[in-house]
């Protein structure tokens, strides 16, 4: 099974939640994790995903950083393996 990292950072507003998850289930993508967090008005939020158009990621990683920009955030989407590799100590 292939899995995707997804991060969602910004400035926390209404919807920010909302508008993420619609989109992954417009497109049949299943949130395997979720977990979102609030610091001093700074929203964060790391999704691991599968299914759906995530076996185009690049389309699917273009569209939700447009979906970001829309509503203020930053969003990435990776493959789990790079987003490991990037992260290992």
């Amino acid at each position: 099974m292939k899995k995707f990292v997804i991060t969602v950072v910004g400035h926390d507003k209404v919807g920010i939640i909302a508008k993420v998850c619609a989109y992954l289930a417009e497109n049949q993508v299943n949130i395997l994790n979720i977990s979102q967090t609030i610091v001093d008005g700074y929203f964060n939020m790391m999704m691991i995903v599968d299914g759906g158009i995530v076996g185009d990621v690049t389309r699917m990683s273009k569209e939700l950083s447009a979906l970001g920009e829309e509503i203020g955030v930053v969003i990435r989407c990776q493959h789990e393996d790079i987003f490991n590799m990037m992260h290992r100590i």
